[in-house]
């Protein structure tokens, strides 16, 4: 096995406003997966893109198999054996998956010429270690989240690094393919590579790793043995309090009002005659696994996707939604699936970010009344608790839980009727997911209804009434509160339509 390592040491990190780093110092070693620990903003994701080259640190140093190094870029890292996983996926839309892949040295013929047939028969190799279903000629941009997600992992894996940090790679992830994932990292465990791995889901952090390094507020508070943690114990120290029992303690709405949104026979692309009605008041989860249709429903409700037949009404009345406008009009809202590509505008500031929806309500003669839009978005800081120093903040410089929560307020700000949550907790850690429990009952609570969908089933029977289940655009089944259980809708997910 080889001896590497990396260590850090002191590293600190100040952005304008915020300590990101402040003194952080500990050894990962070759031959196990080491996770980092922490709530957003804990410094986790930061302290990896000094590792890249991606940032660099204000002092302090890093080694890797006892020698100093600092680079200036992420390629530099690359050359140097150092692969980073971002949770932003790193890739070519336009670019096939062999291209992205190999990107810095596709295979050539003399005089430079790309050697196509090669590099797709390496690729193919790779595709059918990941016991994937596309095709190396695949356009990237054609494939799911999910699928984008491996072939970064592929990318890392080509590269055969020393050091390989996965910053919540599963999140977009099915269970088959996380099995697969794991069993690669299993692999280069046990060839003596540094895992470090970032993740929320402690069930995986017990599953996978070696040891934990819990960071908070930028500090190093512990290194454990996974064995030798629980995961009360370990929340304890992220968040710096119990949280108890996240789910008895929500305050839930207890009164279910009329039919507010009712859709007769969706069909479009992934949908199969789908059928639904939500009630003022309800929180309503849709569960399945990767390519049930959920989001492409969900799509469709907005105006995102074309609705090639089918009906929606809202309030007993026919809503005719051709674009995510006239759905915002007709009182729906939509969290995405990923905030980042298409919920947020990750270079403008918060206070832009929130008022999105709103800006012909705050406008008189295409004029922003600016002293209104300040007004109504430090409300919105507010009553969400998003962590700001300032409204003006650019909402890329957040963490992953207080961009959620400004997507969050934005739409709290609008005169909705139905709000739909697509993995709203997704890359977000325990303590901030606590509050946005609370505030989809809340939502609730105040009339609204509420679409949750999740690939965590234990989300999916506490936080909701009622559950429909999909499997390849098709609903499966539906379950009451009391019904719900995780081998039920399991079953349902898989059921032979």
């Amino acid at each position: 096995m080889e001896n590497n390592y990396v260590e850090f040491r002191n590293i600190r990190k100040a952005f304008v406003g915020v300590q990101a780093l402040d003194g952080i110092s500990f050894r990962a070693n070759g031959g196990e997966v080491c996770a980092l620990l922490g709530e957003n903003g804990a410094g986790k994701s930061t302290l990896l893109k000094i590792l890249s080259g991606a940032q660099q640190a204000d002092s302090g140093e890093y080694f890797i198999n006892g020698s100093e190094v600092k680079f200036h870029s992420p390629i530099e890292a690359i050359n140097a054996g150092v692969s980073v996983i971002y949770q932003e996926r790193q890739l070519v839309g336009e670019l096939t998956v062999t291209e992205n892949v190999f990107m810095e040295d596709l295979y050539c013929k003399k005089a430079g010429i790309v050697d196509f047939k090669k590099s797709h028969e390496e690729m193919k190799k790779i595709i059918d270690r990941f016991h994937m279903p596309f095709a190396p000629q695949t356009k990237v941009k054609k494939l799911s989240v999910a699928h984008q997600q491996m072939v970064e992992i592929m990318k890392a894996y080509r590269r055969k690094s020393q050091v390989i940090a996965f910053d919540e790679p599963t999140a977009p992830l099915s269970d088959a393919e996380i099995d697969i994932l794991f069993e690669l990292i299993g692999r280069l465990r046990d060839a003596g590579k540094v895992i470090l791995y970032v993740s929320h889901r402690l069930k995986e952090l017990f599953r996978l790793t070696d040891k934990i390094v819990i960071l908070k507020d930028g500090r190093f508070i512990e290194d454990i043995r996974t064995e030798d943690a629980t995961e009360g114990y370990l929340v304890s120290k992220m968040v710096g309090r119990e949280i108890g029992d996240t789910f008895s303690a929500l305050n839930r709405n207890g009164q279910i009002g009329e039919v507010v949104l009712e859709a007769r026979h969706l069909y479009g692309s992934g949908v199969k005659d789908v059928s639904f009605s939500l009630h003022k008041g309800e929180v309503l989860g849709f569960a399945g696994l990767i390519g049930a249709g959920r989001s492409e429903t969900m799509q469709l409700l907005f105006g995102a996707d074309k609705l090639v037949s089918g009906e929606i009404y809202i309030d007993g009345k026919p809503a005719r939604i051709k674009s995510p406008r006239e759905a915002i009009k007709a009182g729906i809202g939509l969290c995405p699936e990923d905030r980042k590509e298409q919920g947020l505008v990750l270079g403008r500031s918060v206070r832009d970010n929130l008022t999105i929806p709103i800006l012909d309500a705050i406008s008189r003669n295409g004029i922003i009344d600016r002293k209104k839009e300040r007004r109504l978005s430090g409300e919105a800081i507010d009553k969400y608790r998003i962590k700001t120093h300032s409204m003006e903040k650019i909402a890329r410089e957040l963490s992953g839980g207080n961009q959620q929560k400004i997507i969050l307020g934005r739409w709290m700000l609008a005169d909705l009727k139905v709000l739909i949550l697509d993995e709203p907790t997704k890359g977000i850690d325990v303590g901030a997911k606590a509050e946005i429990y609370q505030m989809v009952c809340d939502l609730a609570r105040e009339g609204l209804g509420v679409i949750f969908i999740s690939s965590e089933l234990q989300e999916v029977i506490n936080v909701c009434d009622k559950v429909i289940v999909m499997k390849e655009g098709v609903i499966t089944g539906r379950l009451n509160r009391e019904e719900m259980s995780e081998e039920g809708i399991l079953a349902l997910a898989m059921q032979e339509n």
